[in-house]
This record gives structure tokens, C-alpha cells and sequence, in this order.
């Protein structure tokens, strides 16, 4: 897997737009099966030829960061959960909760601390994958982990949590060098990390899984 300093093209135009993936769309895509594969690539097409999406968790994320910055004992988020959108609400009840539940996981305050991240951009079967962290954390022992959050209703699969984190592992160079990769599922505060072995079968099984998605994209279903 390499990576290689490009920008994706984003135009509008997906009869020649070349195929790109987040690592959030990425990841959905091969927890799919069957037709449900086709279906998701043809909704992200749709989608960034009209510009749409919306992600409603910033607010949470940036609350999370602050109490890990300034050691608060989740009261950004006990804030955030009361000036959100109604429309939100609920869905912030569960998020807040889980996220309390993970920020005391990471101990006494102060004893982790905000890093910075950057993005990598993976090349997989000539599919561009944007490769992010929502952020890094440094621990007072020398610990580094880079974090990537899953707000799911349902607890992230098996095949989500692999390819999520054998991405971010595989481009941790760019995003935080020498970081443990670490994927946080919200909503019940759990951590996920990485399982030794398996790496070659694993890149194989994205390589095709990529060259799948591109194909897919390449080639949208035809209009009755």
C-alpha cells in the first residue's frame, strides 16, 4: 500500500471524476455485501455530484477534545448535550454518555493530552483513501494513539474495526508518527486496537475490496 501527495479530483462531472473514498466511506463500503455494495458507491456518486452530506457530530468531537485539553471531567460535553440542535438531541444523549465513559477511561486528568494530526492519502487498487484521526493523545508514560471515532447506532463489526485500523496503521507515518491506532466506539466509551498478525491477508483483502469500489464507481448502473 503506498501513498502519494495528490489531490483527489473533486469535480462535479462523475462520468470522468476519478473515483475517492474517505476512510469513513471506505470502511461502510466493506462491511456491505452483495448488491448493498453497489447501492452505498452509487449513493456517495450522487452525492458529490450535488454537494450533499451533513456530519452532525462536530460539536461533539470539539467538546471531547476540550475536556481532554483542559482535564475536565466532561463538562464541555455535559454543555454540548444542552445547547445542540433538538433535532440532535437524542442522538447526543448516547453519544455524551459513551463519550464520558471513554474520557475517564484515559484516567486521572492531564495524564493524556491533545496532538496534533494530519491526513494521508492511500492509494489502494488506484483508489484514493483519505486516511484521517479525529485527533492524537500523548500520555505522561510515552504512550502516542491516534483516535478515530465511530458514532454508529450499532457497535462497529469485526471487518469495520480490521480495516479501519490496518488503514491507519499503514499511514501512521503521516498522520502521527510512531501513534497506536485506535478506534473509539462512541456511544458505549469501548476502544478498539490493533491484533497482532494477519497484516498481508489483510492488505490483500482491501486491495480487492478497492478495486471493487473503483470499478463500481467506474461503471454506475444504467438508467431505465
Amino acid at each position: 500500500m503506498t501513498i502519494r501527495v495528490a489531490t483527489p479530483d473533486t469535480s462535479t462531472d462523475t462520468r470522468t471524476a476519478l473515483p475517492y473514498a474517505t476512510l469513513l466511506a471506505f470502511t461502510r463500503y466493506v462491511d456491505r455485501t452483495g448488491p448493498a455494495k453497489a447501492a452505498f458507491v452509487g449513493k456517495l456518486r450522487r452525492q458529490r455530484e450535488t454537494g450533499g452530506g451533513f456530519n452532525p457530530h462536530g460539536q461533539m468531537v470539539k467538546a471531547l477534545k476540550n475536556d481532554i485539553e483542559f482535564g475536565t471531567d466532561g463538562t464541555n460535553l455535559a454543555a454540548v448535550r444542552k445547547t445542540v440542535n433538538p433535532r440532535w438531541s437524542k442522538l447526543y444523549d448516547a453519544l455524551t454518555a459513551g463519550g464520558t465513559r471513554y474520557l475517564r477511561s484515559l484516567g486521572e486528568p492531564h495524564t493524556a493530552h491533545l496532538a496534533p494530526v494530519n491526513d494521508a492519502l492511500a492509494i489502494i487498487a488506484d483508489l484514493p483513501v483519505r486516511v484521517s484521526a479525529h485527533f492524537g493523545l500523548r500520555y505522561d508514560d510515552g504512550r502516542v494513539e491516534a483516535v478515530r471515532l465511530h458514532f454508529d447506532e450499532e457497535p462497529p463489526t469485526t471487518e469495520l474495526v480490521t480495516a479501519t485500523l490496518h488503514l491507519m496503521r499503514a499511514n501512521m507515518g503521516q498522520i502521527l508518527p510512531h501513534a497506536e491506532p485506535v478506534l473509539v466506539d462512541v456511544r458505549r466509551g469501548v476502544s478498539h486496537r490493533v491484533e497482532p498478525g494477519r497484516v498481508g491477508e489483510i492488505s490483500r483483502w482491501l486491495f480487492g475490496e478497492a478495486a471493487g469500489f473503483a470499478a463500481m464507481w467506474k461503471t454506475p448502473p444504467a438508467v431505465a
